[in-house]
């Protein structure tokens, strides 16, 4: 719920004027992305699950990462058909889910959908920081912008490529499920 919580505080900070905000912004979003990570951690290591938490957790994530999207695209920092089909995939991937879950199959995560969470927090957190910053003692510069967008349009590659790797194994686990009856 502190996840959520911090949505708007990160919405709030991601500003196309101020690179202050938006590294405010940034260790928001990255503090609910760590909180993300040891949350899971602790709850597998204890074995503190709960049906909250089942609940919970998946949708602090989607919260997140569709908030900061939206937000991003009047900024001009994502392309608006960009955040169509990731969100479109998202919402896909889990009605499915909530279908499986109704028959009875649990679809798990799998690796190539972690892959694309992984890549997304991080072109969204470039994405927030927006701004070009020097590498220090070089002559160089990181422009997080362009880092972000390559990173998402990678994700989005991830994110097709799992989606079908999802439908494929609801489907197959359906045909085992009516073969067995």
């Amino acid at each position: 719920m502190g996840r959520i919580a911090l949505i708007p505080f990160v919405i709030y900070f991601t500003d196309n004027e101020s690179p202050l905000n938006c590294f405010i912004a940034a260790i928001l979003y990255a503090a609910t992305a760590l909180t993300d990570f040891v949350d899971g951690y602790l709850a597998r290591r204890l074995n503190l699950t709960s049906l909250l938490g089942k609940f919970l957790d998946p949708l602090a994530d989607k919260l997140l990462v569709m908030a900061t999207l939206v937000w991003m695209i009047p900024l001009g920092r994502i392309e608006a058909w960009l955040v169509i089909v990731l969100l479109a995939r998202e919402f896909s991937i889990t009605g499915l889910r909530g279908i499986a879950s109704n028959e009875g199959l649990v679809i798990a995560a799998r690796p190539m959908g972690k892959h694309k969470t992984a890549l997304q927090m991080v072109a969204i957190l470039c994405l927030i920081i927006h701004f070009r910053y020097p590498i220090i003692f070089t002559n160089f510069s990181v422009n997080f912008q362009q880092v972000g967008l390559y990173t998402i349009y990678i994700s989005l590659v991830f994110s097709i490529f799992s989606a079908v790797e999802y439908i494929q194994f609801f489907l197959k686990a359906i045909d085992q499920q009516q073969s067995a009856r």
